[in-house]
């Protein structure tokens, strides 16, 4: 990427959350980086949220049994299943109570602690997200269709360099 070609890629952001946050100027570099990155991270939960509303899911949920089927036909317990949300949920236990009601995981007893419940992912789970993905990845790829391959490996690179310094479960000893 030459110095013009990135100037004109700057440019055409900052005019594009000019206009979305009808603002004109940004009081440094790094207000702006962080107003990008919430206008975008915001346009992306509406994205899942639409899909999710439509599969009578929260946000929330879907990420539970996305982190669920990953592990498949494994389970975590709820600590383990709070670290690895996108974004922190108040109370994991009402939120897979809510998922166990509709049949879409399910807990058992831990096998050497049994005070801890682990839940697992269920068929009629799996279904659903077998049902959500093609849609999210469609909806997904109309928001992301300006990126090529290498722009979206570069997005999520520039964005570890936000996250990757945090604490995903603060409290795990």
């Amino acid at each position: 990427m030459t110095a013009g070609t990135f100037l004109a890629i700057k440019d055409k952001m900052t005019e594009a959350l000019k206009r979305r946050l009808k603002q004109e100027r940004f009081p440094s570099p790094l207000q702006e980086a962080l107003l990008s990155v919430g206008v975008a991270a915001s346009a992306i939960n509406d994205l899942v949220d639409g899909v999710c509303e439509r599969h009578g899911l929260t946000r929330s949920q879907y990420n539970v049994l996305r982190i669920l089927r990953g592990v498949h036909p494994d389970g975590h317990s709820r600590c383990e299943v709070a670290c690895r949300m996108v974004e922190r949920a108040p109370d994991i236990t009402r939120l897979v109570d809510r998922l166990q009601t509709r049949g879409l995981v399910r807990r058992t007893r831990g096998g050497s602690d049994q005070r801890q419940a682990i839940a697992r992912i269920t068929a009629k789970g799996l279904k659903l997200l077998e049902t959500i993905q093609p849609e999210l990845d469609a909806q997904t790829a109309i928001r992301f269709h300006k990126l090529s391959d290498k722009g979206c490996r570069e997005l999520s690179r520039l964005c570890a360099l936000i996250f990757g310094e945090a604490d995903s479960c603060p409290n795990k000893n």
